[in-house]
């Protein structure tokens, strides 16, 4: 399973599409947890999820995300986790515990970039 947290430094960022990129967690179970960071390539409508589709992402984290990148990832099964905060290493231990929970809340607006999930 892989694993993307929308990511500033090494914090979850608030907004999906405008972050500075993703820290991408392959979880396996034989092998154990490892992560790698890949840089944000640009925010276009539509073209992070196949991105992260194309990595062979199951699942995004993310404090905040838009409404038409929600309904990308659900039409090709990636989860969707929203209002997740804090440091990325530990929501994804939150993740693997099933102790993070989406709070399914939808960015709207973009001048309000880093408040979506206010």
């Amino acid at each position: 399973m892989k694993i993307a947290v929308a990511c500033e430094g090494k914090f979850v960022s608030g907004h999906f599409g405008h972050c500075e990129g993703f820290t991408v967690y392959d979880v396996d179970e034989s092998k154990g947890l490892k992560k790698d960071f890949i840089q944000n390539p640009g925010h276009r409508p539509g073209f992070l999820p196949n991105f992260l589709k194309e990595l062979g992402v199951n699942v995004v984290i993310s404090g905040g995300m838009g409404e038409t990148a929600q309904q990308l990832f659900a039409q090709n099964n990636i989860d969707v986790i929203v209002g997740a905060e804090g440091s990325c290493d530990d929501v994804v231990q939150q993740y693997l515990k099933g102790e993070l929970k989406s709070t399914g809340s939808i960015c709207r607006e973009h001048q309000h970039e880093g408040h979506c999930h206010e």
